[in-house]
């Protein structure tokens, strides 16, 4: 079976496709801003890259959403619950982590099918 790489770089790729699966890096906002617009941002470049690799959000399979702070958890499923497909929900879990950076507020995850 190949291997796709989406936007390799020198230390992890934004996607890898292998057989009929596409995998997620971490997706994070833009720093400073708070954890909705943060997770606007993410789930916009989740649905960019599940485009690119041939797939949506209705075939996620699987999705792992980090938060800094579980103060969070309801803003942020706010913004997951007006954007995720309603007939097609993924399995998740969602947990508490010190992320990259303190201005970080959410990292989101996805396996998806193509």
């Amino acid at each position: 079976m190949s291997i796709r790489r989406i936007e390799p770089g020198r230390r992890m790729s934004a996607a890898v496709v292998h057989g009929n699966t596409v995998y997620l890096a971490g997706q994070v906002g833009n720093p400073g801003e708070d954890v909705s617009k943060q997770t606007e941002t993410v789930l916009a470049e989740i649905d960019r890259l599940l485009a690119e690799a041939g797939s949506d959000k209705s075939k996620i399979l699987q999705a792992t959403i980090w938060l800094a702070d579980m103060k969070d958890f309801g803003a942020m499923n706010a913004v997951w619950d007006a954007w995720v497909d309603p007939s097609n929900p993924p399995a998740r879990a969602t947990g508490e982590s010190a992320l990259a950076t303190p201005e970080y507020r959410v990292e989101i995850i996805v396996v998806a099918a193509i």
